[in-house]
């Protein structure tokens, strides 16, 4: 089966210890990418991608980091579209498109309320083995600005 991510030409790979720290470089990083794929800041998929970043990354650290020591980002991109993987080996495998609910939830609703806002798309994929899964989060890009050649 071809994933949406798997057909984009532009990769990126961020392995990080599951430790506060991992949000702001995740955050970093992904300013980097996006500036080097020649999505520049004036995009409209910008800062919310970064916002959901943050959020999913802060939620791997949270939450997983007791069966995850480490998380992973895997950033794909190409002409029209950003994705994003955010990964760590905790299995459990949250709902993403059920009502906003008080208390944990709130992030992870946000997330997919700003997502489907910009026209993207959310999903959760488990691992072969059941003991880990990937956030992927695709957004549509406008390109306000000329993409530089790579």
């Amino acid at each position: 089966m071809i994933r949406p991510h798997d057909a984009l030409p532009y990769r990126h790979v961020l392995t990080l210890p599951a430790m506060g720290s991992a949000v702001r470089i995740a955050r970093e990083t992904t300013e980097q990418v996006l500036a080097e794929w020649g999505v520049g800041p004036q995009e409209p998929c910008t800062g919310p991608a970064l916002l959901i970043l943050s959020e999913l990354v802060a939620n791997s650290v949270r939450h997983a980091a007791v069966l995850s020591p480490n998380v992973t980002v895997v950033y794909a991109g190409g002409p029209d579209a950003f994705a994003f993987g955010v990964h760590d080996r905790h299995p459990y495998r949250p709902a993403l498109y059920t009502p906003a609910a008080a208390g944990s939830r709130r992030g992870l609703a946000t997330v997919v309320e700003l997502t489907l806002e910009l026209g993207g798309s959310a999903v959760v994929r488990g691992d072969a083995d059941e003991g880990g899964k990937s956030i992927w989060i695709t957004l549509p890009l406008q390109r306000t600005g000329a993409p530089r050649d790579r």
